[in-house]
C-alpha cells in the first residue's frame, strides 16, 4: 500500500545534526519511507492532508516496564501502551519486566523470562507500538554462556543493572562484556532505589561496569549528585533522562551535554509503569522541559527521543529519511497555545496536539485521546482513514 502525506508546514528528521528537513510531502509504501520532497504529487492508496502542521518520526521511550500483554501489575493498568501511543510513542524499550509478580531469580527462571517476554511481543504489538522487551536482570552466578544462550533465542537487551544482585561494578563488568559481545544493548540503574531489593548506583559503579546506557540519569527517582552526573557525560555512554526522575537534574544534565557538545548522546525514557504512575504523555513532557525551561532547540529535543535512541538500540525506525520504518506523527500546537505550531508550544512549555499517528505507514490513531486537541487536525482526504474518523 503507498500512502502520500503532503501539505506539511514543517518535517522533523529526528537527526540532531539536521533536525528540520526542507520538504513538504512524504510517501510512504509497504511500511517504508519511500519519497521526501516538494509538492509530491504521487499516485497513492491513501492520501493524508497534513494542513500545513508539522510531522516528526514517531517516539522512541527508551524507558518502560512492561510484563506481558497490555497490562501492568505495578499500577493494576490495562492498555497502558496504547495510551502511550496516543501520546505518540511508536517504540518503547524494555528496561527490564521487574514488575512480573513472583520475578525469577534463579539463572534458569530470568533467562526463560527474558526469551518468553521478547517473543511474545515480537508477535505482539500492543496499539501497534513497537515494544523491545526481554531485558533480563542480572542475577550472580550468570556465566558467559547464559548471554550466548539468550542472544541465540532473540533477547538484545540487558536490563537496569543494581535492581537484583549484580549492584558492584566489579560484579558487573565481565558480564556487560560478555552481553556486548553477543550483540546485547545494556542499561546500568542509577540514584537511589527505585524497588524493594535493589541499591543506589554510583557514578563509580557505572565507570566500573561500562554499560551503554547510563539509566535515568537524572534519578528513577532519586538522582546522583550533579558532580557524578557531569563526570558520566564526559564519557561516550548514552545518558538517558526520564519523566520519572528529577527535574533539577535533569535540567543540569541537559546543560553539561550542551556545554560538552554531547546532546547527541541524549535519550529521553518515560521509566514507568513505576511507583510514579502510568504516564501516557511522559515523552512529550519531558520534550517540553528540556525546550521550555532547558532552552534546547525544540527540533533537537525531538531527536533525543527519536534519532538518538534509534542509533543506541540499533532500530530502523526514529529517523524521516528513505528506507527507515514509517513511524510518524502528526502534530500542531494545542488549541490556545502562544505557540503557531507544534514546536514552538513545546518551546513555550505546552504539549502538541497530535492529530494522527502512523506505525509501518499505517494510520493508528486520528484525534488523540491524550493530547489537547491540535489547533489544525490532518485528515485522510483519498482511502481509509482512522477508526471513528480521525479527525
Amino acid at each position: 500500500m503507498k500512502t502520500l502525506i503532503r501539505n506539511i508546514e514543517t518535517l522533523v528528521s529526528g537527526d540532531i545534526r539536521r533536525p528540520v528537513l526542507d520538504a513538504d510531502s512524504l510517501v510512504l509504501r509497504d511500511g517504508k519511507i519511500v519519497g521526501i520532497g516538494r509538492r509530491l504529487d504521487e499516485d497513492a492508496d491513501v492520501v493524508v492532508d497534513a494542513k500545513g502542521t508539522t510531522v516528526m518520526p514517531g517516539l522512541i521511550d527508551s524507558h518502560v516496564h512492561p510484563v506481558f500483554g497490555d497490562f501492568t501489575p505495578r499500577q493494576r493498568t490495562v492498555d497502558f501502551i496504547d495510551s502511550g501511543m496516543n501520546g505518540g510513542v511508536t517504540t518503547a524499550i524494555s528496561a527490564g519486566e521487574v514488575h512480573l509478580p513472583g520475578r525469577p531469580k534463579d539463572i534458569v527462571g530470568l533467562k526463560a523470562l527474558a526469551i518468553v517476554a521478547a517473543k511474545a511481543y515480537a508477535n505482539f504489538r500492543p496499539g501497534g507500538v513497537k515494544v523491545h522487551a526481554g531485558a533480563p536482570i542480572l542475577e550472580l552466578g550468570l556465566v558467559e554462556q547464559d548471554f550466548a544462550d539468550m542472544a541465540a533465542a532473540g533477547v538484545t537487551l540487558v536490563g537496569e543493572i543494581g535492581l537484583g544482585s549484580v549492584r558492584t561494578g566489579r560484579d558487573a563488568a565481565p558480564m556487560v562484556r560478555w552481553a556486548k559481545q553477543h550483540g546485547m544493548t545494556v542499561t546500568i540503574h542509577t540514584g537511589g532505589p527505585s524497588i524493594a531489593g535493589s541499591n543506589p548506583i554510583t557514578a563509580e559503579v557505572v565507570l566500573e561496569a561500562s554499560p551503554d546506557v547510563v539509566g535515568h540519569i537524572n534519578g528513577g527517582t532519586t538522582s546522583m549528585t550533579p558532580a557524578e552526573i557531569e563526570r558520566l557525560v564526559a564519557t561516550e555512554m548514552a545518558l538517558e533522562i526520564v519523566q520519572c526522575g528529577n527535574m533539577k537534574t535533569a535540567l543540569h544534565t541537559l546543560r553539561v551535554a550542551m556545554d560538552a557538545r554531547a546532546t547527541h548522546r541524549l535519550i529521553i525514557g518515560n521509566d514507568a509503569p513505576s511507583g510514579t504512575g502510568v504516564i501516557p504523555l511522559g515523552v512529550l513532557r519531558t520534550l517540553s522541559l528540556l525546550a521550555g525551561l532547558g532552552g534546547m532547540a525544540p527540533a533537537e529535543a525531538v531527536a533525543c527521543a527519536t534519532g538518538n535512541t534509534a542509533r543506541v538500540y540499533k532500530l530502523g525506525a526514529g529517523l524521516i529519511a528513505v528506507g527507515k520504518d514509517a513511524d510518524l506523527v502528526v502534530c500542531d500546537a494545542p488549541t490556545g497555545s502562544i505557540g503557531k505550531d507544534a514546536l514552538s508550544a513545546l518551546a513555550a512549555g505546552d504539549l502538541p496536539g497530535i492529530s494522527m499517528v502512523l506505525i509501518d505507514g499505517r494510520i493508528t490513531i486520528g484525534r488523540s485521546r491524550n493530547t489537547p486537541p491540535a489547533a489544525r487536525a490532518a485528515e485522510v482526504i483519498k482511502g481509509a482513514g482512522p477508526a471513528g474518523g480521525g479527525h
